[in-house]
């Protein structure tokens, strides 16, 4: 059976887990340029992360997430209206935290869902410590306090 990347040619550009961008080793320094990937990058049935641009497609190597969050924000009204945590995501935008999408991964590491649930995000060390202010603990279950909810941040092997 032929996977996807078999099909879609490699796009030689790398995003490690910190989220900077390379391409053939390179640094990519061109925002504009890496915001228009974001905005075209797709999840393969496979889980790939692929550009697909004017008709092309390539896949790109990834670490962990394409996409990281680098700042946590709490907020009394958010777009919906409602107390809670706006993202500010490594693509330049922002969004609300969906708190039921939270989870720990390998090393503690920190993930959410974004952009309406399809992609993971990987939280950079200072948005954790940001969201880490407003966890809570009992019986041994971490949670976020929201809204009168607790929002159990559940631990899964991968995101």
């Amino acid at each position: 059976m032929i996977s996807e990347t078999d099909e879609i040619k490699p796009c030689l550009i790398h995003i490690d887990k910190e989220g900077c961008w390379t391409h053939k080793g390179a640094e990519m320094i061109r925002r504009d340029l890496i915001q228009l990937f974001y905005r075209n990058m797709e999840l393969g049935s496979e889980g790939q992360y692929i550009i697909n641009w004017q008709g092309t497609q390539c896949y790109v190597d990834v670490e962990d997430t394409a996409f990281v969050v680098t700042r946590v924000l709490f907020e009394e009204k958010t777009r919906n209206g409602k107390a809670g945590f706006v993202l500010k995501l490594s693509d330049g935008t922002m969004e609300n935290l969906l708190p039921e999408t939270l989870c720990t991964g390998n090393d503690n590491v920190l993930y959410c869902r974004i952009k309406n649930n399809t992609f993971p995000a990987r939280f950079l060390r200072p948005a954790y410590y940001q969201l880490a202010e407003y966890v809570e603990e009992e019986n041994g279950v971490y949670f976020i306090p929201l809204d009168g909810r607790k929002y159990p941040i559940k631990r899964s092997g991968n995101h």
